[in-house]
C-alpha cells in the first residue's frame, strides 16, 4: 500500500497559486531576456546602417539651416 501525503485544501491552493506565480515569472524573465537580445541585434543594426543626413529647409535672409516641420513644402 502506498503512503499518500494529503494536504488541506488551503495549503493545496497556496501551493497552486504559488506554482502559478513561479510561472508566471518564469514567463517574464523569458520574455525580458527575448526584448534585450532585440534590442541589442537592433543596436547592432543601427550600427551597420548609414545615418541618413537631416532634413533642412533656408530660414529666410539669415540663412540658418532647421528642420522642416512638414514632410513636403508644397503640399497642402
Amino acid at each position: 500500500m502506498t503512503n499518500r501525503v494529503s494536504y488541506n485544501p488551503q495549503d493545496f491552493r497556496m501551493m497552486c497559486e504559488q506554482a502559478e506565480r513561479d510561472h508566471e515569472s518564469r514567463k517574464v524573465m523569458i520574455l525580458l531576456d527575448r526584448v534585450k537580445r532585440q534590442i541589442a541585434d537592433r543596436g547592432m543594426a543601427a550600427d551597420v546602417q548609414s545615418p541618413k543626413p537631416p532634413v533642412t529647409a533656408i530660414a529666410g535672409k539669415s540663412g540658418l539651416s532647421q528642420p522642416s516641420a512638414r514632410p513636403a513644402p508644397f503640399e497642402r
